[in-house]
This record gives C-alpha cells, sequence and structure tokens, in this order.
C-alpha cells in the first residue's frame, strides 16, 4: 500500500504577498491528513517561495513510500532557515 492512500495533503496559502512570484509576506500552511480518521499528523508553516518544492518532495514520497516510511522520513522534516 502506498501512502497516497492513508495520507492526503493539503496546502493552504496566505499573506498578501504576490503568489506569481512567492514574495511578501506569504505563507503556506502544509498539513498531511490522515484519512482513516481524518486526523492532522503533521503540519508546516513555510514561506511561500518554498512551498512549491516542499509540496513536490512531499507529493513524490506519497506515491512511492509505504505509509511507515513516509511517515518516518517526514516526521524528522525540519526547513531550513537558510533556504528561504
Amino acid at each position: 500500500m502506498r501512502a497516497k492512500s492513508a495520507y492526503r495533503l493539503i496546502v493552504t496559502r496566505t499573506g498578501s504577498g504576490s503568489r506569481l512570484f512567492g514574495g511578501g509576506d506569504a505563507v503556506a500552511h502544509v498539513e498531511i491528513q490522515s484519512l482513516d480518521d481524518l486526523e492532522v499528523v503533521l503540519y508546516w508553516d513555510v514561506p511561500g517561495r518554498s512551498r512549491r518544492r516542499l509540496e513536490e518532495a512531499i507529493r513524490a514520497d506519497l506515491e512511492t513510500l509505504t505509509p511507515d516510511e513516509f511517515l518516518a522520513r517526514w516526521t524528522t522534516f525540519t526547513l531550513d532557515p537558510q533556504q528561504d
């Protein structure tokens, strides 16, 4: 079973920055929700310009990893402030 069968990615963008360029004070709320009980199991607030890379990496792992592998990998993830 793949992680996408157990979890759903939800991305919410906020802030007044330009979405096209990810500028301003734009922030994205990135959540991983369990499909079993609809509880949020992982959550990050990321700068708007970092959202796309994070979202693509999560989507790729949802497609390729098992649910246990996915949680093991993403539970320890922290956004590197130097990448902003």
